[in-house]
C-alpha cells in the first residue's frame, strides 16, 4: 500500500470514529443509538469520495485473497448498457450511472509478488485504475478482448454464468458466445463459473464498511424513532397507508433510498378487532404496531423489524404478555445467533437454533438473510421452512458455508399467548442487521429490547 493510499485510510478511520463518538449514547431501553446519525448524513459529492477510498482498498486487500481462495487467476466481467452485470457497479467507481456500452472488466492474478492487475476493454476506458486494451478500431472490441487475454494465458477464466446465485448469473447468452468465438475452442475449455466469487466479493466487508455500517444503521434507527412517535402517530387519526408514505418521504428527502416500499401493520386484540369490524386501517388505542424498513446509504442496506405499542387512556406501557412476547423473540435472537460459527452451511445453524429454541418451549420460525450491498444480498441462506417450500436454487443456497466479515438480517419470529388478551396468539416479527467476525456474530447498531410508547 503506498503512502498517499495509507493517508487516505487514516483519512476514513478518522471520519469513522469522529461518526461512532457522536453517537454512542443509548436511547433508554430501546438498545439502538441516539438520535444523532440523521444529522450527520454525508453529502453526495463526500459519499462518492468515501465510497471510492473503499472501493480502491477492497480491490486491493480483499479480492486478491478471493480469488485465490476461489482458484480463478483471471476474472472477466462483460455487459452493456443498462442491463449491467449485477457485479458491475460494486468494481467501478463512483459516480457510475450506467455501464458506457459494452463494457469488459478483466482482473488478472499475477501472483502474490506482482499482484492484481486490472484492465478494460470499452469504448472509452473505465476510470479507477483500469488500464485500456482496446484504444483504436483497428481492432474489434472482442478481437481486442480475446488479444488480452491469450496474452496473459491464465489457466481458469472466471466467467459470470451460476445456477445457484443470481448474483453470480450476469453474462447474457449472447455475450458469452461471442466471447467463445473470439477466444476459439482451447481458451473456451478454460472457462469456469465464478459464481462464488462474485458472491464472495459482495458479501466481504472492509473494516472501513463495517465500521461505516453502524453510522448507516443509526440513520435507520432514527427515523423509525421519528415516526413511532406522536410526530407521526396521532392515535384514532393517522392510518398505516399515512405512516408507510411518511416514512417513503422522509427517507426520500433525506437523500436516501428504500430498497423496498416501507411496511406497517397492526397487530390487535380480537376483542378490539370485533370492536373496529376488524378495520386494520387506522391506528387505535391498543394497537401493537409492526414495521418494516431498509434503506440504502454509502452503498449498503440496512433490513429492521420493529415495534411500537399505542397505550389506551391511562396506560403507561404496554401489558406484560405483549412485553414478554417481544422478550421471547428477542431470545430466539439469541440462540440463534450463538450458532454462527464460521464454515457452517446455512441450514446447519438455522437447525440447530431451531432444535434449541423448541427445547426451551419457543416457538419460532428463522429466515434470516444476508444484507449488504442489496438487501436480500450475496451469501448463506439461514433459513428453517422446508424445503418443500423452497425453490430448487435456495435449497442450493442452504449448503453455501458461512464466512467472517460478512451482514445479516437476523430476521425471525416467535408466537406467544398473551394473558391480557384472552391467551391470543401474539407473533412477533423480529429482525435486526447484524455482522459475523472472528469474534461471534454481534448486533450492529443494537436491537430492540423494549416497545416505543405511543400515548
Amino acid at each position: 500500500m503506498s503512502q498517499s493510499q495509507l493517508l487516505r485510510g487514516i483519512g476514513i478511520l478518522s471520519m469513522v470514529l469522529l461518526l461512532f463518538m457522536t453517537s454512542v449514547a443509548y436511547l433508554q431501553g430501546y438498545g439502538a443509538a441516539a438520535a444523532d446519525d440523521i444529522d450527520n448524513i454525508l453529502a453526495e459529492k463526500e459519499r462518492a469520495r468515501v465510497m471510492n477510498e473503499w472501493l480502491e482498498w477492497r480491490l486491493e486487500n480483499i479480492l486478491p485473497d478471493l480469488m485465490r481462495e476461489q482458484g480463478i487467476d483471471m476474472w472477466v466481467i462483460i455487459n452493456r448498457e443498462w442491463i449491467e452485470d449485477p457485479v458491475f457497479f460494486t468494481l467501478v467507481p463512483e459516480p457510475m450511472m450506467a455501464s458506457p456500452g459494452c463494457v469488459a472488466l478483466i482482473f488478472h492474478d499475477r501472483g502474490e509478488e506482482l499482484g492484481l492487475e486490472r484492465l478494460s476493454c470499452a469504448p472509452h476506458g473505465v476510470r479507477g485504475g483500469y488500464g485500456r486494451t482496446w484504444a483504436t478500431r483497428e481492432k474489434t472490441q472482442f478481437e481486442a478482448l480475446a488479444d488480452a487475454i491469450k496474452k496473459r494465458n491464465p489457466k481458469k477464466i472466471g466467467l459470470n454464468v451460476s445456477r445457484r446465485w443470481g448474483y453470480g448469473d450476469g453474462l447474457t447468452a449472447s455475450l458469452k458466445e461471442d466471447l467463445e468465438k473470439a477466444l476459439g475452442p482451447e481458451y473456451a475449455s478454460r472457462f469456469v463459473s465464478a459464481g462464488d466469487l462474485c458472491v464472495r466479493w459482495m458479501e466481504t466487508r472492509s473494516p472501513q464498511e463495517l465500521s461505516f455500517y453502524r453510522h448507516i444503521c443509526g440513520v435507520a434507527h432514527d427515523i423509525i424513532a421519528e415516526f413511532f412517535s406522536n410526530k407521526v402517530i396521532t392515535p384514532d387519526i393517522t392510518t398505516v397507508d399515512e405512516v408507510r408514505w411518511w416514512t417513503r418521504q422522509r427517507v426520500n428527502d433525506l437523500g436516501l433510498d428504500v430498497w423496498f416500499h416501507p411496511s406497517l401493520s397492526i397487530i390487535r386484540s380480537k376483542k378490539e378487532a370485533e370492536k373496529y369490524d376488524d378495520d386494520r386501517r387506522v391506528i387505535r388505542r391498543g394497537d401493537l404496531l409492526h414495521c418494516d424498513l431498509g434503506i440504502k446509504y454509502l452503498g449498503l442496506c440496512t433490513d429492521m423489524q420493529w415495534h411500537a405499542y399505542i397505550c389506551k387512556i391511562g396506560e403507561d406501557d404496554a401489558p406484560q404478555g405483549l412485553k414478554e412476547a417481544l422478550n421471547r423473540a428477542n431470545r430466539v435472537a439469541d440462540i440463534l445467533m450463538r450458532e454462527f460459527e464460521e464454515g457452517r452451511t446455512g441450514k446447519e445453524i438455522a437447525d440447530a437454533a431451531m432444535r434449541k429454541a423448541e427445547a426451551e418451549g419457543l416457538r419460532p420460525s428463522i429466515y434470516t438473510h444476508p444484507v449488504g450491498i442489496h438487501g436480500h444480498g450475496a451469501g448463506t441462506t439461514i433459513n428453517a421452512v422446508s424445503p418443500e417450500r423452497q425453490d430448487e436454487r435456495n435449497v442450493l443456497r442452504w449448503d453455501y458455508p458461512l464466512y467472517a466479515n460478512t451482514c445479516y438480517a437476523i430476521e425471525l419470529s416467535s408466537t406467544t399467548a398473551v394473558p391480557e388478551w384472552d391467551n391470543q396468539d401474539v407473533r412477533i416479527g423480529f429482525e435486526e442487521t447484524a455482522v459475523f467476525t472472528k469474534d461471534g456474530c454481534k448486533y450492529i447498531d443494537g436491537h430492540q429490547i423494549r416497545y416505543y410508547l405511543i400515548k
